[in-house]
């Protein structure tokens, strides 16, 4: 995927020297185990063979070269965040809004006048994982590029669109008391399960899991802003979590959101709406699922019957690469019932009729 698909203006390219993932690098103890930097394609790439990132650096030691993943993967962390600052031009907001100084927050993303404006609103919604905001995956970061595993394509085509955009960070769940730091979950998300049973692990308040993250974030700020038409996407468990809140805040949602696109969702439609058919036909109504599948790109998939929303091919069966890979046909997809809700509203609307004033 060349740069300029998602860059627009190659902006990011213009800061590289002062903002590049080398700079962190340098600043921790792997600067040499860790030679990497992304090249101008987005690529991860060895500074002196141009290879493409080598787990097994030590031999024969799993655990070592692990903890040599898990630093890599922490420090890309900590450089998309510094894309979504300063590149996206997107503003940290931390949460809950009531904290005490002490207290331990977590954080989300969103562009300047989100709430104010009256333009429709984007919701950026990831899969369940060690990865933060601004990332779909970190595996597909490191061995496809910042263009597939990034949401930097999502969030520039979500503000030249639509006018606003909002990254959550659903895994980013607690903190670690002992080092006083914040926990860089490096574990999987079956150790991050059991590791919270660790006197050590302190849930953030508003953001213990990736439910009440996107709750949290929904009736503070989204459920509150001018936008009249907010639109979802929503990648494997974020789809889960979706479903969890439309359950939850049922007439808020279904008057807010006008559109939402799952990408390899594991939400269950019957099991979680409790055969609500109220949910279940706005859900296939307002409703799309992109999936990893052999079919071309936006082919039917799976059966009509299925009690679910119209599902069709993500263009590949790599469900690392399926975000990046459907991006434009989502977009399209929004756009279109956002048309389309936009004509029924004008249609709905009683024609505006001049009222007579009294003259001052």
């Amino acid at each position: 995927m060349m740069m300029t698909n998602f860059t627009g203006e190659h902006t990011w390219l213009q800061i590289q020297h002062e903002l590049s993932l080398r700079n962190l690098i340098e600043g921790s103890e792997y600067q040499e185990e860790l030679k990497y930097d992304f090249n101008i394609r987005g690529e991860l790439r060895h500074l002196d063979t141009n290879e493409s990132f080598v787990f097994n650096y030590y031999k024969n030691a799993h655990e070592q070269n692990h903890k040599r993943y898990q630093v890599l993967g922490h420090l890309i962390t900590q450089y998309v965040y510094e894309l979504l600052e300063r590149v996206c031009m997107l503003q940290k907001v931390y949460i809950p809004t009531d904290a005490t100084e002490d207290e331990p927050r977590s954080f989300f993303f969103m562009s300047e006048n989100a709430l104010a404006s009256s333009s429709s609103l984007i919701v950026l919604l990831q899969d369940h994982g060690v990865f933060r905001a601004g990332q779909w995956g970190q595996r597909i970061i490191i061995s496809e590029g910042l263009g597939h595993g990034t949401q930097i394509p999502f969030i520039k085509m979500a503000l030249q669109n639509h006018g606003g955009v909002v990254v959550l960070n659903p895994n980013d769940n607690f903190v670690d008391l002992k080092t006083e730091k914040e926990r860089l979950s490096f574990s999987t998300s079956q150790e991050a399960l059991t590791s919270t049973q660790s006197t050590w692990w302190v849930p953030k308040r508003g953001s213990s899991s990736p439910e009440e993250h996107t709750t949290y974030v929904w009736d503070h700020f989204i459920s509150k802003s001018a936008a009249k038409n907010v639109a979802f996407i929503a990648h494997g468990y974020g789809g889960l979590v979706f479903v969890d809140l439309l359950v939850q805040r049922k007439g808020e949602v279904m008057n807010k959101v006008f559109s939402v696109a799952f990408i390899d969702s594991t939400h269950n439609v019957p099991h979680q709406t409790r055969s609500d058919p109220q949910i279940q036909e706005w859900i296939q109504k307002y409703c799309r699922e992109w999936v990893s599948n052999s079919k071309p790109l936006d082919k039917a998939v799976g059966s009509v019957m299925k009690l679910n929303c119209p599902t069709v091919s993500a263009g590949t069966e790599k469900y690392g690469l399926a975000p990046s890979c459907c991006l434009h046909s989502m977009f399209k997809y929004l756009k279109s019932t956002l048309k389309a809700k936009t004509a029924t509203a004008s249609r709905q609307s009683p024609v505006a009729t001049r009222s007579r004033t009294s003259k001052k």
